[in-house]
């Protein structure tokens, strides 16, 4: 029989209180930079700011901090595969030719 180790990672709690506070501080932000025009910046900077609150809530929330390298594999390979998809859209759209 094998014996499986298992890792606890207890999380204080004024680091769920930290996180809490930035992800109301990106929200907010999302609200502030939202109220601007910045052309077709808009969705691009929108995109980053869902991106970055979507890493916090991953690593923490989700426990990815502390997970091995073959589940950062399973994390990151969909997140490539639908850049691939949304790039190579992209490149269709943009490369279209309106008569």
């Amino acid at each position: 029989m094998s014996h499986h180790e298992e890792h606890e990672h207890t999380t204080p709690y004024k680091t769920y209180v930290f996180v809490w506070i930035v992800l109301m501080i990106l929200t907010i932000l999302t609200v502030e930079i939202s109220r601007y025009h910045f052309g077709d910046l808009n969705i691009v900077i929108a995109m980053a700011i869902a991106s970055v609150k979507a890493g916090v809530v991953a690593l923490w929330f989700m426990h990815l901090k502390h997970e091995d390298s073959i589940t950062w594999v399973f994390a990151l390979y969909p997140l490539f595969l639908l850049g691939l998809l949304i790039g190579l859209t992209s490149v269709d759209v943009f490369n279209r030719v309106v008569p």
